[in-house]
């Protein structure tokens, strides 16, 4: 390895391990590990310490082709003090500017989405709801005043017929009344008989295929 090629992985090595710091302290940051259970912080952790350790091989492999060291850990640990010594505190309060700035565009896009898309559109909705209600309730008036007109149009036609049959039925003697009373009596009886046979032998069969 020639000096220059050592000379990059030190400088490299020294980037990473401040780049490792403020990604700890972001990954901390989101994190809250006192509100995450046990086993979700313990996945991500494995998650982050996996992605950090592929993350400096591959910058390690495109400066020297992977070839590892002992000052390699020497740098890292330096760039991780030199981040926890001089830029911590400059880039904790530059991350908490970054994550308010997002929350405010955030909520001023999604203020902006409802007083423009959200508000007219929910509105309209609510007024084409009204206007159908109305009309189905319009309607279903014109409905059942057509029905009553008819119901009494009727009723108007079959007046003279219904005051003819029931003057035909006055005409007609006692004897012959009796006689289709005791004739629509038989047929009554009759088809009561059958039903009742009917609804006999079907609960019959029912019973032989329960069995």
């Amino acid at each position: 390895m020639s000096l220059a090629t050592q000379f990059y992985t030190m400088l490299a090595m020294i980037s990473m391990g401040s780049f490792f710091g403020a990604t700890l302290d972001t990954y901390n940051r989101f994190l809250k590990r006192g509100s995450r259970k046990r086993l979700i912080v313990f996945i991500n952790d494995v998650l982050f310490w996996l992605l950090q350790g592929l993350l400096i091989f591959y910058i390690l492999f495109l400066v020297n082709f992977g070839e590892i060291r002992f000052y390699i850990f020497v740098a890292l640990l330096c760039g991780f003090a030199a981040y926890q010594a001089l830029m911590k505190t400059t880039y904790l309060k530059l991350l908490e500017i970054s994550i308010d700035l997002i929350v405010a565009i955030a909520n001023y896009i999604s203020h902006l989405f409802m007083t423009i898309v959200y508000s007219p559109i929910k509105w309209l909705v609510i007024l084409l709801i009204t206007v159908v209600f109305w009309m189905g309730k319009a309607l279903y008036a014109l409905v059942q005043t057509i029905l009553k007109v008819l119901l009494l149009m009727v009723k108007i036609l079959f007046k003279p017929i219904i005051w003819i049959g029931q003057l035909l039925l006055r005409a007609i003697p006692t004897s012959i009344k009796k006689i289709i009373e005791k004739s629509y009596n038989l047929i009554a009886g009759n088809v009561k008989k059958a039903t009742n046979k009917t609804i006999s032998g079907l609960k019959t069969i029912l019973k032989i295929f329960k069995r």
